[in-house]
């Protein structure tokens, strides 16, 4: 069968035919008209020859195709109503083709060669060979877009090596035209909110408010115009605009100006306005949008505002994000959680207090804040830590010498035995659910409450009963201690618990350096109060001289990029939290704006990013995985070696500094 084939498959004469042609005309020139007279009459003979047996090749390789497959039958019978065509699949060439195929491709049914590059560049058969039947990709030919389908056609011979595919097209052009455009005028639903109207309207004449909202209207009105959308002020502070899908792109490549532009409005006092965007788009109705367009602004002001969050159907995107927080919250929020919270406790069987992995001070000074309150409302709770691997052992050490802390400690595969259905699950310094400790407790718990100051993330931990997320805070310690002066009496505290408190507010604020509000100092003053040491919280952050050579041998591998800011990519693994305080130390350097460290720890690469100038670390972090705020952030990239991660990081503080 595969001899026959070959037979029937031999390559066009066109060249031999040329050549005998040469020769006549070289007869005749040589004055050899008789010789040239039989060259050509021979040349003729075998051309109307050729013909002749191309026709009949042409019926036997049809007959062939439609004996190796039963679907082409009635095709070849009754013609195809398709442009059709049959390839050979190892160079592409057009074997057959019926009428249609050739009008639409342009191509004459001729005897030479011809490939199917000649009418589909760079057309790929690979769906073929996998097995499909719609080509993943649409083509155009002729100014008109196709659809292609196909089929491989196999030989009853198991021996025969030439594979043959049989091409359908179909004439989309019209239905693409019509997708398209409803592509491109899907609605898009957007909330603008003034973010910071509070702030701005605070103690100011009705005429001055009228004044600077008419400012704002008309900012934010120019800066829509063009969309050709509609755009209306529900709110004092909150705008509605529904434009289209088309225009989005524009607006993204601009980085949304209008973040940078209403920041020229001030109020008297000197405050800039800054505004929050909201958009959803691909919603099933406008409903959805609008519920997308709602939930974006929530996660734009959980990560500070001033900024652009796109939510879809299935993810979050953000924009902007690069201005550090400022302090805007109220005791009011605290007071009516410390309420909520108390209740929660109060109508549970047993609490449990979990942090992050690697649970740092400030994580395990916040859980020993709940514990005071659990005990004050005669509850048993348990906080849920890797006692062998955290970055918590000098303060963890000292609450071992308390006999009242025995069996407070629990890991979280016992605290899975131990959870029930009215067991109340707190998760302190962190939202994200592939970071807390134990992840199979977080979703085993349907009662669970949030305590962060970190930005949200797209993956933050939904369905939750209680959240106190702001990210204007230094800490979760400083959080939790503003609850405890709402739950508790400050003799209810004891000493080493506001101690504990103490120390994951002075990690976190570098010692009272970075991201430091009047709250911060309030908190401290009542954990002083309460009985915190400072001298004792100094020492918890004590190095030995070994850890300290090897910090400053961290130092000495970094190297300065954009001027500014220091990367340590280091090629030997060292413990976490001596990357983060070689971090801490670089900052040190003047002139240094921003560090990253960098170090393998098995198969992932860990990174511990610090920052005191304008690099919002979070946001630069964010695109590789990681997490944090402006100015304290990190990130565990899996399965990448560091030369990966390195180009990785350095990208994304690229495209951070170009946007």
């Amino acid at each position: 069968m595969n001899k026959k084939l070959s037979r029937l498959l031999e390559p066009g004469m066109g060249l031999y035919f040329a050549a005998l042609l040469l020769f006549a005309a070289g007869s005749v020139v040589m004055k050899q008209y008789a010789a040239a007279a039989a060259e050509f009459a021979l040349t003729v003979a075998l051309f109307i020859y050729n013909r002749v047996a191309s026709s009949r090749r042409k019926k036997s390789l049809m007959a062939y195709i439609q004996s190796t497959t039963d679907s082409l039958g009635t095709a070849f019978k009754s013609g195809s109503p398709f442009p059709m065509a049959v390839i050979k699949m190892s160079d592409l060439e057009i074997v057959w083709a019926n009428e249609s195929f050739y009008r639409v491709s342009g191509l004459r049914d001729s005897f030479l060669h011809q490939k199917l590059e000649d009418v589909m560049p760079r057309f790929s058969t690979r769906w073929l060979t996998e097995g499909r039947s719609e080509c993943p990709q649409d083509v155009e030919i002729q100014g008109r877009r196709y659809r292609i389908y196909g089929n491989l056609i196999r030989s009853d011979d198991e021996h025969a090596s030439l594979l043959l595919a049989t091409l359908y097209l179909t004439d989309m052009t019209e239905m693409f035209q019509v997708r398209d455009e409803f592509v491109r005028t899907r609605p898009i639903v957007t909330v603008i909110l003034v973010d910071n109207y509070d702030e701005l309207t605070n103690n100011l004449p009705d005429s001055a408010i009228s004044s600077l909202d008419a400012r704002i209207n008309d900012r934010i009105s120019d800066w829509c115009k063009d969309l050709g959308g509609l755009l209306r002020k529900y709110e004092r502070n909150r705008y509605l605009l529904i434009f289209e899908a088309k225009d989005l792109p524009r607006l993204q490549e601009g980085k949304f100006s209008l973040l940078d532009e209403i920041r020229t409005i001030t109020n008297p006092s000197g405050v800039a306005a800054t505004l929050s965007i909201g958009i959803g788009r691909d919603g099933s109705s406008f409903q959805e949008n609008f519920s997308f367009a709602s939930l974006s602004i929530e996660m734009a002001l959980s990560r500070g505002g001033d900024q652009v969050v796109i939510k879809d159907r299935y993810n979050f995107s953000f924009f902007g994000g690069r201005t550090k927080e400022t302090e805007r919250r109220t005791k009011v929020k605290a007071r009516v959680i410390a309420n909520s919270l108390t209740e929660l406790i109060n109508q549970s069987s047993l609490i449990f207090v979990m942090g992050h992995r690697m649970a740092d001070l400030d994580a395990l000074g916040a859980a020993m804040g709940l514990v005071t309150i659990c005990r004050k409302q005669g509850k048993t709770v348990k906080v849920v830590l890797d006692q062998e691997v955290n970055a918590a052992q000098s303060l963890l050490e000292q609450l071992r010498d308390y006999p009242e802390y025995d069996g407070l400690f629990i890991s979280g595969e016992d605290a899975l035995l131990a959870a029930d259905s009215r067991s109340l699950l707190i998760v302190v310094d962190t939202n994200r659910p592939d970071q807390v400790e134990s992840r199979a407790l977080l979703e085993s718990i349907t009662r669970v409450a949030v305590i962060d100051h970190h930005r949200r993330a797209a993956d933050y931990i939904e369905q939750v009963v209680l959240s106190l997320h702001e990210t204007f805070a230094s800490s979760a310690s400083e959080l939790v201690s503003e609850i405890l002066q709402y739950a508790v009496e400050p003799k209810d505290i004891r000493p080493m618990e506001a101690q504990a408190l103490l120390a994951g507010i002075v990690l976190d604020t570098k010692n009272f350096s970075v991201r430091t509000g009047s709250r911060t100092f309030e908190a401290a003053a009542f954990l002083r109060r309460a009985g915190a040491d400072t001298v004792d919280v100094k020492k918890l952050f004590q190095n030995d001289l070994n850890d300290t050579v090897s910090r400053y041998q961290i130092v000495q591998a970094a190297r300065l990029y954009r001027n500014e800011l220091a990367i340590a990519a280091l090629s030997y693994t060292v413990p976490r939290p001596m990357a983060a305080q070689a971090a801490d130390e670089l900052l040190n350097i003047k002139g240094i704006t921003a560090s990253f460290v960098l170090f393998p720890d098995g198969e992932r690469i860990i990174i511990s990013a610090r920052s005191i100038g304008e690099a919002n670390v979070q946001v630069i972090l964010e695109a590789l995985g990681g997490g944090g705020n402006a100015a304290i952030a990190g990130a565990q990239i899996p399965n990448k070696d560091m030369h990966t991660v390195l180009g990785e990081l350095v990208a994304s503080i690229d495209k951070f500094y170009e946007n």
